[in-house]
């Protein structure tokens, strides 16, 4: 799928400022995978607005259970540039509910041999409660002062609130402009002694903060964010929880 270009103006650092990051830890940027960088349709379970749309940014072919399964992968807009600039700024890592075999291919074909996911942690690594997978940071690292995570889903991270930036769910929008509008704030985020001292202040936490920090389009960044997700879309994806999350 083709996205208009577009780029983030990354202000050069000053003497001093390279300073304060020398003297401190890289943070770590937890990243989930389905509905946050991508989404994926199971071969035979799609939606109605899907059918006779574009085609999958790549298909993957898993066997599971001794079955082999066929998911085409739709990579949400902006996300190849994305993964590029942010993983100048931090250690990433993945983290998915998903189960491994269908989560290190999808995070594969994102890295595309750049190297960029230091580490990748999947269902087996998640904490298991109520019906729902929840994702423990302090398993990826103990000092919860230089990590967070950037996942659809608050479940993942109900035990982790303050270490949380929320993006909306993507499905399926062209126009879909989410992980641009997060660059400024992961930008500055760096360069805080604590991230929990600024997501702490996130306190509506069911919207992502570019929402709360500027009107749409105002960060400097072409195109239009949209908040259309449907219920058929919703409906569509726990028929394939399953295989992820």
């Amino acid at each position: 799928m083709q996205y208009q270009s577009v780029r983030y103006h990354v202000i050069p650092l000053s003497p001093l400022s390279k300073l304060q990051l020398c003297l401190r830890r890289r943070k770590i940027m937890v990243i989930d995978l389905d509905e946050t960088l991508i989404h994926s349709v199971l071969d035979g379970v799609s939606r109605p607005s899907q059918r006779g749309g574009p085609p999958p940014d790549f298909v993957l072919k898993v066997d599971i259970e001794h079955h082999p399964v066929r998911f085409s992968v739709h990579k949400r807009p902006h996300v190849d540039y994305f993964l590029s600039i942010v993983s100048q700024w931090y250690e990433l890592v993945i983290f998915t509910a998903s189960l491994e075999i269908y989560g290190a291919g999808v995070a594969d074909h994102l890295d595309n041999g750049r190297h960029i996911f230091q580490r990748r942690y999947f269902r087996q690594h998640c904490l298991y409660d109520s019906g729902s997978y929840s994702k423990d940071l302090s398993r990826v690292s103990t000092d919860l002062s230089s990590i967070f995570i950037l996942d659809n889903s608050p479940g993942a991270y109900r035990s982790f609130p303050d270490n949380a930036i929320p993006i909306q769910s993507w499905f399926s929008d062209p126009q879909d402009t989410a992980l641009l509008c997060l660059l400024p704030i992961l930008d500055a985020l760096r360069f805080v002694s604590d991230v929990r001292s600024i997501l702490s202040r996130n306190l509506h936490r069911d919207v992502q903060l570019p929402n709360l920090m500027a009107p749409r389009g105002s960060v400097g960044l072409t195109g239009n964010a949209s908040n259309a997700n449907s219920v058929a879309a919703a409906n569509s994806a726990t028929r394939q929880s399953h295989f992820m999350m």
